[in-house]
């Protein structure tokens, strides 16, 4: 897809690889970026918006669906990365919420402005989906579960004119690792 003159929702847009996907799209001439952020966020580009999304929240997600006319291109990036051991089914449930349900909320809200478009849905998903650090493990289980999603609606979206990618992203120096 080129990116000029396109219109592109970035998840998670406030810092790491998401600001970066920001800076990216711009550089390649996004006609509107839609920025995914929990908090507000100020952007001195033109061409960007704020969102304030926080993606286990459904509210907040129809809510920014409504405000966005028209996406060519949604770019599910937010994620959460905490170290645990699996005996806390809390942290399991809270990387399950951000990492895979966080992204099936964001596709099927905005799925009708991509169909329109015949747009792309990309998914930043992990190395970790099929090679996990023990470290990581409820990480790894949520983003290898984004992964099986993201294959699965590659071939379910395709008709509609849809094209759907995963990002398997190695360790990227970030605040969050």
């Amino acid at each position: 897809m080129t990116i000029t003159d396109k219109t592109v929702l970035v998840t998670g847009a406030n810092r790491g690889i998401g600001q970066a996907l920001v800076e990216e799209v711009l550089r390649r001439g996004a006609k509107r970026v839609y920025a995914g952020t929990r908090q507000p966020l100020d952007h001195p580009d033109r061409r960007v918006t704020p969102l304030v999304i926080d993606v286990t929240d459904e509210a907040q997600i129809r809510a920014a669906a409504e405000k966005v006319e028209s996406l060519d291109l949604l770019i599910n990036n937010a994620g959460v990365a905490p170290y645990d051991d699996l005996t806390d089914r809390s942290t399991v449930e809270q990387a399950l919420a951000v990492n895979f349900f966080g992204p099936y909320a964001m596709t099927q809200a905005f799925l009708p402005q991509l169909i329109r478009s015949r747009g792309a849905l990309v998914n930043n998903v992990s190395l970790m989906a099929l090679a996990p650090l023990p470290l990581t493990p409820s990480y790894a289980i949520s983003k290898a579960a984004a992964f099986n999603m993201t294959q699965s609606l590659r071939a379910l979206l395709a008709g509609q004119g849809v094209s759907v990618h995963a990002v398997l992203t190695g360790p990227t120096d970030t605040e969050m690792t």
